[in-house]
């Protein structure tokens, strides 16, 4: 364990760092950030109300805090990245809980190993389709960014021109399903939280309205109760 309180792990010649709270029998819990952040972001309540019934695990992506950054960021090595996580803790099935970046990590890893997510908490998520016009390729800001800028670089040509079956494979996604937006002030379009639930076999939306995109930072305690009350659903 570091002096900043995380394990690493090694999948696929990449070390993954992350952070672990609670030692409860539930099933555990993978929380996945957005980017430019890392597993620091999601410290406070919502971790102090899961951790007393399931062991919790945030983890830094690759390019982003104490995680490797080894330049290459297509979807398909955050996904097996993610894999490989769950197979080197032993974890057979998570709920995954991801936000912005994070939650594309989850719902495109639901897609493809359907049998491995419990459930799915997907917070100011967006639907993988051609964005018109394009965003640009941004160029790097002055100083040292606190992430691999080329992460941001190789996402934005992937979100412009995504693969189809991103949003084609929605309707694989089995686990239940909570799409969380933050309405008025979020600058994702929220109609596609509806658009994205409509093809889920089982999702429904939750919009808390005001939020705007960092939901779990700007309201904790409703967020938390939002994924609390998801989670003891029959």
């Amino acid at each position: 364990m570091s002096e900043n309180g995380t394990q690493t792990v090694n999948t696929g010649g990449i070390r993954l760092s992350y952070r672990s709270w609670g030692e409860g029998d539930g099933v555990p819990v993978v929380l996945l950030h957005c980017l430019g952040e890392d597993g620091e972001d999601w410290r406070g309540p919502l971790i102090s109300a899961l951790a007393g019934e399931h062991p919790v695990h945030a983890l830094d992506l690759r390019g982003h805090g104490e995680s490797d950054w080894p330049g290459s960021y297509a979807m398909d090595d955050f996904v097996g990245d993610l894999r490989g996580f769950l197979d080197e803790l032993g974890i057979g099935r998570a709920i995954l809980v991801g936000h912005s970046f994070g939650s594309f990590v989850a719902y495109l890893f639901a897609q493809q190993h359907p049998g491995r997510v419990d459930r799915l908490v997907l917070e100011e998520t967006g639907a993988m389709r051609p964005v018109r016009p394009p965003q640009e390729v941004p160029e790097p800001p002055p100083g040292t960014p606190a992430f691999d800028w080329e992460v941001k670089v190789q996402w934005t040509r992937q979100r412009n021109d995504p693969d189809p079956r991103w949003w084609e494979r929605l309707e694989a996604v089995t686990a239940p399903t909570l799409l969380v937006g933050g309405g008025d002030g979020s600058h994702l379009p929220q109609e596609d939280l509806r658009l994205m639930a409509e093809r889920m076999p089982d999702a429904r939306v939750l919009t808390i309205d005001g939020a705007g995109h960092l939901v779990h930072e700007a309201r904790p305690m409703e967020f938390t109760r939002a994924v609390l009350d998801f989670l003891k659903e029959s």
